[in-house]
């Protein structure tokens, strides 16, 4: 099972950091992040709950269901699908605090099992590793606009 956690103080307004994270298009600008489409809209915002969009990172690719959604403090996905590897999502978890200053924290939780017979504790742990570089990656970006 893998269990990403980042928290990062990102220099920037809370409605700045949730508009790059909850706006797919803008994932072309974060360059740990290759492409984003919106597949399905929101039932009252186009990238707000029941949106469906994929992510691909290098040859990642997976397709995410946005299931709450309450701008600009908190979203949840749950990837409904991943290729080339299989993966059971449990959990996608973005929260945002404004810290008062022009300053957000961001508290970012993905959690789930890599489907791989005999070696997936290996892709859980290549996990781990990769989604916290990506997430740190994309708030680093955020701060740099």
């Amino acid at each position: 099972m893998f269990k990403i956690k980042v928290e990062r103080i990102v220099k920037r307004p809370i409605e700045d950091v949730f508009e790059a994270i909850s706006d797919h298009g803008s994932y072309a600008k974060f360059p740990s992040v290759g492409i984003a489409h919106l597949l399905n809209e929101g039932d009252e915002e186009k990238n707000g709950k029941g949106a469906l969009r994929t992510v691909e990172t290098g040859a990642f690719k997976v397709w995410e269901r946005i299931t709450a959604f309450e701008r600009p403090v908190h979203m949840q996905y749950l990837i409904e699908q991943a290729k080339p590897i299989k993966m059971d999502h449990y959990k996608g978890i973005i929260d945002l605090k404004d810290l008062g200053d022009g300053t957000t924290h961001v508290t970012w939780v993905s959690e789930g099992k890599m489907c791989v017979p005999l070696i997936g504790s290996f892709f859980d742990k290549k996990m781990n590793k990769q989604g916290t570089a990506v997430f740190h990656s994309m708030l680093k970006s955020i701060e740099s606009r």
